[in-house]
């Protein structure tokens, strides 16, 4: 998919990743961009259109799908993240959370813009995913890699079922970025600028899969290793 003269609609748009997308692909030379926020108000990416969008409230998405029919890439950025053990006693309570913005969110998006995208010419879809897809922080990221899991495992759904319509569907996978969301951890990071750079690279060159550093091409490697990476060190 060609990003010049693309619409397109990216959740989460108000800050860090998502606000870099607003902004990479207006540089690129999209038409128009639909910058989604709970709060449109606090959307500050010049040329960008503020729409409001809660994405766990379906009727909001619904709305917006009715409203966006010019839509051509959809950008599945917004999420969030909660750190704790499984065990801890609102482990659940976090799990559904994490469900229902990391996960349910971007599927209800994708159900409700795939005629938009149909209707278009097929366009793409873009899923914001982790590198904790594939591993765990020991007593620390278990729901939220739960929900990333669950979010690459639907992905891969969806790009079969997508394909069908014309319409490509690319997953990005990172380790830590450099946001509010990762301030106080330590550690390498990417800036938002580079991931947008190789992701927008990818979407251009036809490709299902972002890799986007080091840390994420381990993993990704470690997977079918004698090993696996997902089962921690060795003792």
């Amino acid at each position: 998919m060609k990003i010049k003269s693309s619409v397109v609609l990216v959740t989460g748009a108000n800050r860090g990743l998502g606000a870099a997308f607003a902004r990479g692909l207006l540089a690129s030379g999209a038409a128009k961009v639909y910058a989604g926020a709970r709060d449109p108000n606090t959307v500050n990416v010049p040329g960008a259109v503020p729409v409001q969008l809660d994405v766990t409230r379906p009727e909001q998405i619904a709305n917006l799908a009715r409203e966006l029919t010019d839509v051509t890439l959809l950008v599945n950025n917004a999420g969030i993240s909660e750190m704790g053990p499984v065990l801890a006693a609102n482990a659940v309570d976090s799990l559904q959370r994490l469900f229902d913005t990391n996960t349910i969110g971007p599927l209800r998006l994708a159900q409700a813009f795939a005629p938009v995208l149909l209707a278009n010419g097929g366009g793409a879809v873009i899923n914001v995913l982790s590198v904790l897809s594939w591993v765990t922080l020991p007593g620390r990221s278990g729901a939220y890699s739960a929900s990333k899991a669950a979010g690459w495992a639907i992905s891969n759904a969806l790009r079969h079922e997508l394909k069908a319509q014309g319409t490509q569907l690319l997953s990005l996978h990172a380790g830590f970025i450099d946001t509010d969301m990762t301030r106080n951890v330590p550690g390498p990071k990417s800036t938002p600028e580079e991931i947008v750079q190789q992701t927008l690279a990818a979407l251009e060159a036809g490709e299902s899969e972002v890799l986007a550093d080091t840390v994420t091409r381990d993993a990704h490697r470690g997977l079918t290793a004698e090993w696996p990476v997902y089962l921690g060190a060795r003792e």
